[in-house]
């Protein structure tokens, strides 16, 4: 499998992927190798060593932990997201930062690695396309666990209570999601959040990331928009959103885990869900809970 850096997305030409932490040429052979002009034969080896390289950067290099974890590169934990997604996962200052971010970089200390984490599009993350292809070895970007979503992924421990919330312009009249059903709403696309108002009967906007659907409510292209409630708690500290409130909470049952390949990486999950229960038991996991969201809803504990 071809590293994708600079390259467009093998699943899909709507969003290239990119390696958000850039490596120097040492740590990188995929991004800088390149066969020299030489006879046939030497050029034979040299490509045959090419695709070696590319294939430590995807599936088929990597390597094996003493406790039988496999990673899909030497060193490093490789963690597949989708940005923006305040306050799980977002750039401030040049770095990737947020709530999954800490709570994955606990599982990396774990391990005795950095975390590496890799953009790419949601629709290939929740598909097992990302990890199958081994682009990374755990999907982490608020991925609500589903039934569907199963099929194609191996799951953790729940580590979040997702809530849906419905956000609009402060004076409107919408107090309810059935307020909605002769208006305007915008969910991000293939979310559970947009899911839900489909099967309420309301057919919304589908916008690409949780930043177009928030440019879409101030825009006017909406009238409301469906998101998860951190997502959206977020949103209202920035004084560019004082003009819009929650209308209403859709409490799903939803909970977010972290991703591997399916059946594909039984080891690392075992670790994954150690480190997540290890968190909330040693308080590692409600400090990270108020630093990136608020005070810790007594369920969650």
């Amino acid at each position: 499998m071809p590293c994708c850096l600079g390259r467009a997305h093998p699943y899909g030409s709507h969003r290239p992927c990119r390696i958000v932490r850039p490596h120097s040429p040492a740590e990188d052979p995929c991004r800088y190798r390149r066969p020299a002009p030489v006879g046939w034969a030497v050029a034979l080896a040299a490509s045959a060593l090419l695709a070696a390289g590319a294939a430590g950067c995807g599936g088929g290099g990597g390597e094996t932990l003493g406790n039988g974890v496999r990673l899909v590169k030497k060193d490093g934990l490789t963690t597949c997201t989708h940005l923006p997604y305040p306050p799980f996962e977002f750039e401030r200052g040049g770095e990737i930062v947020g709530f999954d971010v800490d709570l994955v970089n606990l599982v990396a200390q774990r391990l005795g690695v950095r975390q590496e984490i890799v953009d790419t599009p949601f629709e290939t993350i929740k598909t097992g396309a990302d990890l199958n292809a081994g682009k990374c070895d755990i999907a982490a970007t608020g991925l609500t666990i589903t039934e569907e979503r199963k099929k194609n992924l191996d799951f953790s421990v729940g580590y979040f209570d997702a809530t849906q919330a419905v956000l609009a312009r402060k004076g409107s009249a919408i107090r309810s999601l059935g307020d909605l059903k002769a208006k305007r709403l915008g969910a991000q696309a293939s979310t559970t959040g947009e899911d839900y108002v489909k099967g309420k009967g309301i057919d919304p906007v589908s916008y690409e990331s949780a930043d177009a659907e928030l440019n879409g409510l101030r825009s006017g292209q909406v009238d409301a928009i469906v998101q998860d409630l951190p997502v959206v708690t977020e949103w209202l500290k920035d004084p560019a959103n004082a003009g819009f409130e929650i209308k209403a909470n859709l409490h799903t049952g939803e909970q977010y885990g972290y991703a591997v390949k399916k059946g594909g990486n039984a080891e690392l999950l075992g670790v994954v869900n150690q480190v997540i229960e290890q968190a909330k038991r040693d308080g590692r996991y409600d400090a990270l809970y108020k630093k990136w969201i608020g005070n810790v809803p007594a369920a969650t504990r």
